[in-house]
């Protein structure tokens, strides 16, 4: 699945700034970078289109030389885990904490019975429940850098992964240069800087009802990470109810009473992303939630 051709990069210039282009973690990557220097914008990008993939390298649950591949071919043996991957385990187990196991890295596997396509079609009960018994963070055992995962049971980085990797690549180039630049994930971002001092950059929100035709909102960016979760694009619609694809570990289902779209301003986007997932797990207490954190965050219901 990894695109890592020097030519998968496309550049173009805008009003006010360069925009490279590439495919990586299941969809489109861009970098924004101020001023009008291609060049500069190019190499940045090459940075963080190298950086995106490696991540997709070594935590995809796709490919056969991921460290997920390593962990499941271990089929319940303990694994000794690098540094890195620890480092997300441990995140993964403190939003599982946070969430009282809604969130949970051990779901992937529901997948299986769910297609978030904007059909109808949803999965029985006993399907679910089927699958609910290979789902579990409290059945994993982890202590750091030893894992060991029951043999059945899966893997999932996918609710952090992009959100990481977007931390990952702003902080190489902010190491590289100090221009303004914007990295953008399938709609996951961070922000170095303003694109100009007076000039934030424009970050344009889905309308949950009419995706890919307009912008609902127009956030201006200063600086920071941005993230979005809801049901704009994976959905499936059930008994007159739009249900989205973030699924409560514990249930094996869409949160009832769930925000449309949840968008959260943070330091990183790693925070920003998993505050707008905990969010959408806490349904009608998304709000309060978000206002306990002291977020920046706008809900759309």
């Amino acid at each position: 699945m990894s695109h890592e051709p020097a030519g998968d990069l496309s550049a173009e210039s805008l009003a006010g700034f360069v925009r490279v282009r590439w495919h990586a973690l299941g969809g489109p990557c861009e970098l924004l970078v101020a001023g009008d220097d291609v060049a500069l914008a190019r190499r940045l990008a090459g940075l963080a289109a190298a950086e995106s993939w490696r991540i997709e390298r070594t935590f995809s649950r796709y490919r056969d030389d991921s460290v997920l591949y390593e962990i499941h071919a271990a089929a319940g043996a303990p694994i000794t885990v690098d540094d890195e991957t620890a480092a997300l385990l441990d995140y993964a187990a403190e939003c599982h904490a946070l969430s009282d196991g809604a969130f949970d890295i051990t779901s992937g596997v529901l997948r299986h019975a769910w297609r978030f396509d904007g059909g109808t079609q949803v999965p029985d009960a006993v399907t679910v429940q089927a699958l609910l018994a290979r789902v579990g963070w409290s059945r994993v055992r982890w202590e750091r850098p030893v894992l060991q995962v029951p043999e059945g049971m899966e893997l999932d980085l996918g609710g952090i992964g992009k959100e990481y990797a977007v931390d990952r690549a702003a902080a190489i180039l902010r190491a590289e240069s100090s221009v303004p630049l914007l990295v953008n994930f399938g709609g996951d971002l961070f922000a170095s800087e303003p694109m100009a001092p007076d000039a934030p950059w424009q970050v344009g929100l889905d309308d949950p009802e009419h995706t890919g035709e307009s912008a609902s909102h127009v956030i201006a960016l200063t600086r920071g990470g941005l993230a979005t979760s809801g049901d704009a694009r994976r959905f499936v619609m059930h008994d007159r109810r739009r249900l989205g694809h973030i699924l409560d570990a514990r249930t094996g289902w869409p949160v009832v009473d769930a925000p449309r779209s949840v968008t959260v301003l943070a330091a990183t986007c790693l925070e920003a992303g998993t505050l707008a997932t905990l969010a959408i797990l806490a349904g009608p207490e998304a709000e309060a939630l978000l206002t306990r954190t002291g977020s920046v965050y706008q809900i759309v219901r």
